[in-house]
């Protein structure tokens, strides 16, 4: 009559019904072990109830009918939203609303709806321009800009139905690409040019967009823009001597704008640029050319170069311009000779003499030419072959359009004034000469030549451009691609049918620099391209390209001149035929200081070494040497040089009472191989003791200047010349030898550093020898007062006292320094001393000194007239 037991029917379930009352049956179910809702959500099994009358064998009880249990797992929220994706990524093109840019999905472990059903997404960065609805759409908010930013990141985060959120937010890319647009890609606006280069390529990486536009032909014009660079480009800044030197032109031009100086005063006065030769005229200033400078006559055959930089004249009726004037000094306003500019148009006049020819014949030339006021830098050379006067602008031949005959000038004795940027009026409203028709813009290089014409191949020469586009590999091109350089190679035009080989060829393009010191600064660049398509003229608009070459600043040379600075030769020596040399060991060379990379930056002693020296090899364009002090005398000293030196070399030299000068543009070992064969002459020494000079060299006409190396020369006048002959050929050829004898990349520091060693060793002899003739003296005197006191006589001889500190002198003892007068006595003084003693080499030297001390105490009166005479040297 009692329930003893519930038994439920099923595979392994986890659950237990468990007996409370055996009367009234009451039981309890349970579960044996934890329930996942995740792993099971519902249960279905059969339970029945067994009464207690079961035997030992529980065979005999009773069971009840079988009852259905459904058992439902109620959901906890245990797990968050994760997403599907580690990262989304999407790509949207600027200037559009999208509607769904791309979508999120996040998922819930959770077994229930209520708490694995995703109910919101939401963005977690801040200030974005997009949105996310609940099925996790994102859209933009506002129309993106591929130039304001390229790329946007943000996170995204999930929301189940029970508000657990995600543990972990999401990334999201939006890429943002531009509207295609047609035109270049992938070129730099700077690219840097270091000087010593050579030719780099302006767009190595650069490609054509056309955005899938039928092509048919592209164009393509590079400019380098350079007419802001000294003479409209990077040129050389040497003399326009040195210029018409190098280019092979006849010798004989003289230059009306040169560099002022002490003989070239003229253009002291003028605004001028430095750098580049360059004279400014403002329409206030004009120069006066002395009298002698250029020939009064300059002959039916004569050219006029210059550089000019000129723009349109101010006022309606502008008046003349004048570059270059030969009008009357004084009395009359006549004009002989002139270049203007008259309304933008270059004028050339040359109104002939009465004793040359009495008809009417052409004496104004006119051209009319757009460059003539472009405010641009332009080469113009006058070539005259009277009576055709041809001009070439930029190496192009032009003839005059106008040609105007005039009669002759009546014959005057009046003297004739030449001058630069304004015209010269000896007459004029006020009773005063005053300067009129002034120049307004700048000038450079003007020179005349007498008597001869210029070349085309110097003129081209002469005006080259040492900077421009180049191209890389040429055959490398491809045959599709047809090319063109402008004369100065600032323009080249591309074409081409094919868009990867026009791609391919402007990779190619460079820019080069020859110059080793270019002007440092900015070089614009302008790329400009159109674009032909299949049966259309211009289809695709291309943006021009705007960029720049940055050239940098080289390293800046310092050149220095050693030698020897002080020596003394006897007076037979300044007044024989070829005189003394006057720099016979000078030695020019010229260091750069470079920056230093250091191995290891942590090293802070290491990054603090920035600089290091070192020597380079470039020209020099002029060395002067100046005399300091009086100007020579030309009736008694002058400084000369065989002519044959200067052959083979670009140098020429002039010769004046100040100085001498070489110029040219050479190499410096040149410069040096010159100037060692340079004499100083004097025929009249009596009134000269010494003489100073000043040696100093350029490179690019003053932009680098030498140190001043000083030299300093004494006239001995000492009655015993042959001996101080002897000594100073030794001491100047010993010095000279070292000097020549080095190799060519020693510097003079190991040459001199042997000096202080040797000057040591024959420091110790001489105090050596100095103890030995005191002693030997002290014998002597008192041996002197034994014998005759003719013994003495013989000894005559002077003294020379010098301090030797700072030079290596080596006497052979065993030398005998003489006089013709002297011979008898010394050769009886020599026998005294034979039969005296028996002495080693070294001590018949010393027995002489102490002679000659001998004589000092007889003779002392004498000796002190004498003493301004002795020789001293440092």
């Amino acid at each position: 009559g009692e329930i003893c037991a519930f038994k439920i029917h099923g595979q392994e379930m986890p659950f237990e019904a468990v007996v409370l009352n055996k009367t009234s049956g009451e039981g309890r179910l349970q579960a044996k072990s934890p329930i996942d809702c995740e792993l099971q959500k519902e249960y279905t099994f059969i339970i029945q109830a067994y009464d207690c009358g079961s035997g030992p064998g529980g065979t005999n009880w009773k069971k009840s009918h079988k009852a259905m249990v459904h058992i439902q797992v109620k959901d906890v929220n245990e797990f968050s939203p994760t997403f599907k994706e580690s990262v989304y990524k999407a790509t949207v093109t600027e200037g559009k609303i999208y509607d769904s840019i791309l979508q999120v999905e996040a998922i819930d472990e959770d077994c229930s709806p209520q708490y694995s059903q995703i109910c919101n997404y939401e963005i977690v960065t801040t200030d974005v321009p997009f949105a996310i609805d609940r099925n996790g759409n994102i859209r933009n908010t506002e129309k993106l800009n591929y130039d304001k930013q390229h790329q946007y990141e943000i996170m995204v985060t999930a929301f189940d139905c029970g508000q657990k959120h995600a543990i972990e937010d999401v990334l999201v890319q939006v890429n943002v690409k531009p509207v295609c647009k047609p035109g270049w890609q992938d070129w730099n606006k700077r690219i840097e040019y270091k000087p010593g280069s050579g030719s780099i390529p302006l767009f190595p990486s650069i490609r054509l967009e056309t955005c899938d536009g039928p092509v048919s032909s592209i164009h393509t014009t590079i400019e380098l823009k350079t007419n802001y660079i000294g003479k409209g480009c990077d040129r050389e800044t040497y003399s326009e001597k040195s210029l018409q030197k190098l280019c092979g032109a006849s010798s004989g031009a003289i230059d009306l704008l040169p560099s002022p100086s002490a003989t070239t005063n003229w253009t002291a006065g003028l605004v001028m640029d430095n750098n580049d030769m360059i004279f400014k005229f403002d329409g206030k200033q004009g120069a006066k050319i002395p009298d002698g400078i250029v020939p009064k006559n300059l002959t039916d055959h004569f050219t006029i170069t210059l550089w000019m930089k000129h723009g349109p004249s101010p006022g309606l009726r502008a008046e003349k311009e004048t570059i270059l004037c030969n009008s009357d000094k004084t009395e009359m306003n006549r004009h002989h000779y002139a270049l203007y500019v008259h309304n933008c148009r270059l004028v050339f006049l040359l109104r002939k003499d009465f004793d040359q020819a009495d008809t009417f014949r052409p004496a104004e030339f006119h051209w009319k030419l757009d460059q003539i006021c472009d405010k641009e830098w332009h080469y113009y050379v006058v070539n005259v072959e009277f009576p055709v006067v041809t001009l070439y602008m930029d190496g192009t031949t032009y003839e005059p359009y106008l040609v105007t005959n005039d009669w002759p000038i009546h014959p005057s004795h009046i003297a004739m004034q030449l001058t630069v940027g304004a015209c010269w009026q000896g007459r004029g409203e006020v009773t005063k000469p005053r300067f009129a028709q002034y120049f307004h813009g700048s000038l450079a290089s003007l020179t005349i030549r007498p008597g001869k014409i210029e070349s085309q191949k110097v003129i081209s020469c002469l005006q080259a451009c040492k900077e421009g586009l180049d191209i890389n590999s040429l055959e490398s091109l491809g045959q599709g691609i047809k090319y063109h350089f402008n004369p100065s190679q600032s323009v080249l035009v591309m074409e081409g049918d094919d868009i990867e080989n026009i791609n391919q060829a402007l990779r190619k393009v460079s820019y080069i620099n020859s110059r080793q010191f270019p002007t440092a600064g900015v070089r614009r660049l302008k790329v400009s391209s159109k674009v032909q398509c299949f049966g259309e003229d211009v289809c695709i608009s291309i943006p021009d390209i705007d960029a720049y070459v940055m050239v940098f600043q080289a390293n800046e040379p310092k050149i220095t001149i050693s030698g020897m600075d002080h020596f003394a030769r006897p007076a037979a020596q300044f007044e024989s035929e070829r005189g003394v040399i006057l720099l016979p060991d000078i030695r020019i060379v010229s260091t750069v200081t470079k920056m230093e990379h250091p191995v290891d930056l942590k090293e802070h002693d290491r990054a603090n070494k920035p600089v290091i020296l070192e020597e380079m090899l470039h020209n020099l364009d002029f060395c002067d040497i100046l005399v300091i002090g009086a100007d020579l005398d030309p009736d008694q000293e002058c400084l000369e040089l065989d002519h044959v030196e200067l052959q083979g070399k670009h140098l020429d030299a002039t010769n004046s009472t100040a100085g001498y000068s070489i110029y040219g543009v050479d190499s410096m070992h040149n410069y040096e191989q010159v100037l060692r064969q340079i004499r100083y002459r004097n025929w009249y020494t009596s009134a000269t003791f010494d003489r100073k000079f000043r040696v100093k060299c350029s490179e690019l006409n003053g932009r680098y200047i030498s140190n001043e190396f000083n030299l300093e020369v004494n006239v001995l006048h000492s009655s015993n010349s042959n001996f101080m002959d002897h000594v100073n050929h030794m001491i100047a050829q010993t010095q000279f030898l070292q000097s020549v004898h080095h190799p060519e990349g020693s510097t003079s520091t190991v040459h001199n550093s042997v000096v202080p060693s040797v000057a040591t060793i024959i420091i110790i002899i001489c105090v050596s020898i100095l103890i030995f003739i005191i002693t030997l003296g002290v014998y002597r005197i008192w041996t002197a007062h034994q014998h005759s006191s003719t013994d003495n006589e013989g000894s005559k001889e002077n003294e020379m006292d010098w301090d030797d500190s700072a030079l290596t002198i080596t006497v052979n003892p065993m030398e005998k320094y003489e006089k013709p007068h002297q011979k008898e006595e010394e050769s009886e003084e020599d026998d005294i001393e034979d039969e005296e003693e028996d002495t080693t080499s070294a001590e018949s030297d010393e027995s002489e000194e102490e002679e000659e001390e001998e004589v000092i105490v007889q003779k002392g009166d004498k000796q002190n007239g004498t003493r301004q005479e002795q020789l001293e040297w440092d």
